[in-house]
């Protein structure tokens, strides 16, 4: 079943993302021997044998010099990078969300990589994230991982109820499943990701350009309010997830029993299935022993909701130290061998033809059916600042306490015109 699903990611990865860069130039620093090269990764999704590869790699090809990985947070990241980057004391190469990348390519923040594209895959790699990492002609990000969202749920809990059809099904389930102690799902207040796909299948959109070549955004739209108000519906009536709360740590409540469906990036199934123990509250033998996934359902019944295109691309900083050495570094990040790892643990990996690597099992299959009808966020530099300025959190937080959905609809596009066409 992985082969059909795999053929249908393949032609899925060609996905248009946000599309940046700069024309700025870098200082072509040697890898000096005993150099450091300090690695941001963000968040837990990147498995420990994966880094552990990297350290290993880098050290044995580069002898006295070191690598180190340091982990950051996806909350607040574009601020950090911006300070970080602009900084003598530059990280060499940073992780960044493929939405997020043109904010960074645009304004010269990250190091030319053409001389090195063939090294790191050329034209295997996923076109859609060179995309995102390219601006006026220069590569400067390259793809590091992709992946979408999908739907977990234990058996146990689902208590037979049957598996919703549509996405207006998805909601009336979800309802019906939830008492005061239990979630039909987990919807907590800031979880956009989540939000967009019942925008998108209603008809609705984020921000399109006008002809003039501004940005008109479109939560206040028909399709978008429709869309908001099941999104309404789903935190008010299906869901007990805190109304401010973020999509961080999501295997803990599905662990503790706290819902039945837990709508996640399909890696969080490694979290969930984990022996439980104080530092990874999985539940391998409990909820995670019987863990299922299917996609979102879309508005119309067989098929699938467009879904958030998710994953990151990877870069040199412009100021690092050591550039050569960064790039490198990059290399192994991008090498069969590392990309192999990543795709061993259900991340779609940044080469189209390791995607066989990906696991044979129902996830991966539902994580590529789920890509075949991604959607991104807009192509514009200034998308970056929408989400470092969390406007769309905040909105959603307002909706999830109860508030007018049209009211916070109207104002929240009157932010992001503001932010875009600023």
């Amino acid at each position: 079943m992985l082969r059909t699903g795999a053929a249908g990611l393949a032609a899925a990865l060609v996905l248009t993302a946000c599309s940046g860069g700069s024309d700025s130039g870098t200082d072509d620093a040697s890898g000096a021997e005993g150099a450091e090269i300090r690695v941001w990764l963000v968040g837990s999704d990147t498995p420990d044998e994966a880094r552990e590869y990297l350290t290993s790699t880098f050290e044995e090809e580069n002898p006295g010099s070191t690598l180190t990985i340091e982990e950051q947070s996806w909350t607040g990241l574009v601020d950090k990078l911006t300070t970080a980057l602009s900084s003598s004391d530059s990280p060499d190469v940073v992780e960044v969300g493929n939405t997020q990348a043109a904010t960074f390519t645009s304004a010269g923040y990250f190091a030319p990589l053409d001389d090195i594209a063939e090294d790191l895959g050329g034209d295997d790699l996923l076109p859609g994230f060179v995309k995102a990492g390219t601006w006026e002609g220069t590569f400067y990000a390259a793809p590091y991982y992709a992946g979408s969202r999908i739907v977990f749920y234990s058996d146990q809990v689902l208590g037979g109820a049957a598996l919703p059809t549509t996405l207006e099904e998805y909601v009336e389930t979800a309802k019906s499943l939830r008492t005061a102690d239990h979630s039909g799902v987990w919807f907590p207040g800031q979880d956009w990701y989540n939000a967009l796909p019942f925008v998108w299948e209603n008809g609705g959109f984020i921000a399109e350009p006008r002809d003039d070549g501004t940005w008109e955004a479109g939560f206040s739209s028909e399709g978008g309010i429709k869309g908001l108000e099941q999104v309404q519906d789903l935190m008010v009536n299906a869901s007990n997830a805190p109304k401010d709360g973020d999509e961080s740590e999501l295997q803990i409540p599905f662990c503790a029993g706290q819902t039945t469906f837990l709508s996640a990036p399909n890696w969080i199934r490694w979290s969930i299935q984990a022996p439980a123990d104080a530092e990874a509250p999985g539940c391998a033998d409990t909820f995670g022993a019987d863990l299922h996934a299917f996609p979102l359902p879309g508005a119309t019944a067989g098929e699938t909701a467009k879904v958030f295109a998710g994953g990151s691309n990877i870069a040199v900083a412009t100021k690092s130290q050591n550039v050569d050495l960064a790039k490198k570094a990059l290399t192994i990040l991008l090498s069969d061998e590392y990309q192999t790892i990543l795709a061993e643990n259900s991340m779609i990996p940044a080469k189209k033809s390791l995607v066989p690597a990906l696991p044979d099992d129902e996830f991966t299959l539902a994580s590529a059916t789920a890509a075949a009808n991604a959607e991104l966020t807009p192509a514009t530099p200034r998308w970056g600042d929408v989400e470092a300025q969390k406007v769309v959190q905040d909105a959603l937080v307002q909706i999830a306490q109860g508030g007018d959905v049209e009211t916070i609809a109207t104002e929240l596009d009157a932010q992001i015109e503001s932010i875009l066409n600023g």
